[in-house]
């Protein structure tokens, strides 16, 4: 028989998840607010428990995807008994509040596990799908196998806000540049350009964007940012240049501002011959 899994949190994520559960064959009880949403899945083969405390006693390995950690408090804090369980929580947060929650579900007697799930629901259980997890290794290890139903499982290291850590820094990255792309989208409307017809432009210039990135990871961490070709001074006029083109077009202007303010920061500093990954200083360091 395979390992049992309480799950709680059935919103898109959550059944997504008891759905690649069970077809992998592991026995899933489940539990949520709005009793109704485990229809579907208990249709598949999942016990519905009628308490958070029904719940957890119906699996040592108790899995939350939750809107963040102030729901994990309400639900388990209704839990008496955690003594033996282990608790991975795939809900998002800050850093600070997952280690908090560590030591939290630690005083009540289970162990931890942090996660970070990088895919959206409908990607759940397939070969594109991972997660990263931080906390004890020798826990990670144990339940590593079933974990990886859910997506290929990433240990990012003991810390348990190291994975809350990835999964932000992760999101940065694409939060960004989808906010960069809606900006340039409305750019180019402002000449009456659909935005379709920019869409495969910028998907080259994100093609662009991952050639630069094992060099650019190379020059922040040795702190080493020759000045050979795209200097401060240079990328910071054509950040100039974005501001300007914003401004005439009448679009929103805060994403240039921000970026172009790295630009000017790091000029001020005296910098403005070294490589554009100098601006990682004042992003570091922004007083």
């Amino acid at each position: 028989m395979k390992q049992p899994v309480t799950l709680i949190g059935l919103g898109p994520m959550g059944r997504s998840m008891v759905h690649a559960l069970l077809d992998a064959g592991h026995p899933v009880t489940v539990w949520n607010r709005t009793a109704s949403r485990a229809d579907d899945v208990v249709a598949r083969g999942a016990v519905r428990a009628a308490t958070p405390a029904e719940a957890v006693r119906a699996a040592d390995l108790v899995v939350l995807s939750l809107t963040d950690y102030a729901a994990m408090y309400d639900i388990l804090g209704r839990v008496e008994d955690l003594t033996g369980k282990v608790v991975v929580n795939l809900s998002s947060d800050s850093p600070e509040v997952t280690r908090e929650a560590a030591k939290w579900a630690e005083q009540r007697g289970a162990r931890f596990l942090t996660g970070g799930v990088m895919v959206p629901a409908p990607m759940i259980g397939t070969e594109a799908s991972y997660v990263y997890y931080s906390g004890p290794k020798d826990l990670f290890d144990a339940h590593e196998k079933t974990l990886g139903i859910i997506g290929k499982a990433h240990h990012m290291g003991t810390d348990p806000g190291l994975a809350q850590l990835f999964y932000q820094a992760n999101l940065d990255v694409f939060l960004t540049a989808l906010s960069a792309f809606l900006h340039g989208s409305a750019l180019l409307g402002s000449a009456g350009v659909p935005a379709k017809d920019f869409a495969p432009w910028a998907a080259q210039v994100l093609q662009l964007v991952i050639h630069f990135l094992p060099q650019a990871a190379e020059q922040v961490d040795s702190d080493n940012h020759p000045g050979d070709l795209s200097t401060v001074t240079m990328m910071g006029a054509t950040a100039d240049h974005v501001l300007a083109a914003s401004e005439e077009a009448g679009v929103d202007l805060d994403l240039p501002r921000a970026i172009k303010a790295h630009y000017d920061r790091a000029i001020a500093a005296g910098k403005g011959g070294d490589n554009w990954t100098r601006l990682i200083d004042g992003i570091r360091n922004p007083a």
